[in-house]
């Protein structure tokens, strides 16, 4: 079996590392906290991020060269905006060239760019061609336990996609290939977008009608986007798309949601990011994809009300309001015309 290093020990990289070793693979867990990574191999357990036992094969460790000396894989699973720090050190520090799979999901604010954009200018020893995005419905405390759990893992390379396949896939953790690496990291990304919003309403107490509208024009927003940046408007419709959106605008588990859902209590965003500790990726991915959608001309006006919420104080009552008093228009106009023209060039 392989020697695989998670760089990230937060619930994802956690969960992850469960499901290679499960496998049967050598997993080393990196995290930047010394603590952690001696409390991790004192008593296997990360209780901070995941209430479960974790496997003995998984050891982890503080020393960024030691966790990735000799390894075939490597798998970056942390927060985007230390995606470049990260990846610069690794550049200095890698010998060799194991493969490089990414599970973060978001888009960094100032550059616009995605994880493997940023992977490729910060890392010598990678082509973006070569690099792997692996994303889908999949909260990190069922996979930990083993639910039942399905993903995508895109790359231009094909080879490269189906070995990251093989080195996941078991009987409780599906993986599927894809080649759209654009589509499948704007999906993973966008929809942190929409949970926020879905969590909003859920604190405002709109009920499931308004969020099931919510999540139904934010899947368009997204794909109006996804489609003008150059992805393939059918990944949308599958795992890392429409299958994200769903499992992250309604469980409790997703921190967006959680998020949102403070916010529409009446809660200050500074004081629901103390108060939750953990990374909440929909506050800077909002930030980026409204600065995207002017740049690229994108009507988002869900994302744009998200963005008024997040970072001009703007009620969430008043942004409902101004999404319902949009004008009349035909609601197929979007993904039908999307998918119209890919299939009519």
């Amino acid at each position: 079996m392989s020697k695989i290093a998670v760089l990230g020990a937060g619930s994802w990289g956690t969960a992850l590392s469960i499901v290679l070793a499960d496998n049967g693979h050598e997993v080393r867990l990196w995290t930047h906290r010394k603590e952690q990574a001696e409390l991790i191999n004192e008593t296997h357990k990360n209780e901070k991020y995941l209430e479960i036992m974790i496997p003995e094969q998984i050891k982890a460790y503080d020393d960024l060269k030691a966790a990735t000396d000799g390894v075939t894989a490597i798998v970056l699973v942390v927060p985007t905006k230390a995606i470049r720090e990260v990846c610069h050190e690794l550049d200095g520090i890698l010998t060799h060239s194991p493969l490089l799979i990414h599970a973060s999901k978001g888009i960094e604010p100032g550059s616009l760019k995605r994880v493997s954009q940023m992977i490729d200018e910060e890392m010598a020893v990678y082509n973006y061609e070569d690099i792997v995005v692996l994303s889908g419905p999949s909260h990190a405390e069922e996979v930990a336990k083993r639910h039942p759990t399905t993903v995508t893992v895109a790359s231009l390379n094909e080879d490269h996609a189906s070995i990251a396949q093989d080195l996941f896939f078991n009987e409780a953790f599906r993986v599927y290939t894809s080649n759209d690496m654009i589509g499948i990291e704007l999906g993973g990304a966008l929809k942190n977008i929409i949970a926020l919003g879905a969590g909003i309403s859920d604190g405002l107490g709109y009920g499931d009608n308004a969020k099931a509208a919510l999540i139904t024009r934010g899947l368009a927003e997204i794909t109006r986007l996804g489609t003008s940046l150059g992805a393939n408007p059918l990944s949308f419709l599958g795992l890392p798309g429409v299958g994200d959106l769903i499992v992250t605008c309604t469980s409790v588990h997703s921190r967006n949601w959680r998020a949102g859902n403070m916010l529409g209590k009446g809660k200050k965003l500074d004081e629901i990011l103390d108060q939750m500790g953990m990374v909440v990726e929909g506050v800077r991915t909002a930030e980026a994809a409204y600065k995207f959608a002017k740049a690229e001309g994108v009507e988002m006006p869900i994302t744009s009300g998200i963005y008024q919420v997040l970072y001009e104080d703007k009620h969430p009552k008043e942004v409902v309001e101004q999404l319902m008093n949009r004008d009349k228009r035909e609601e197929m106009d979007d993904l039908a015309s999307l998918l119209r023209n890919k299939y009519t060039r």
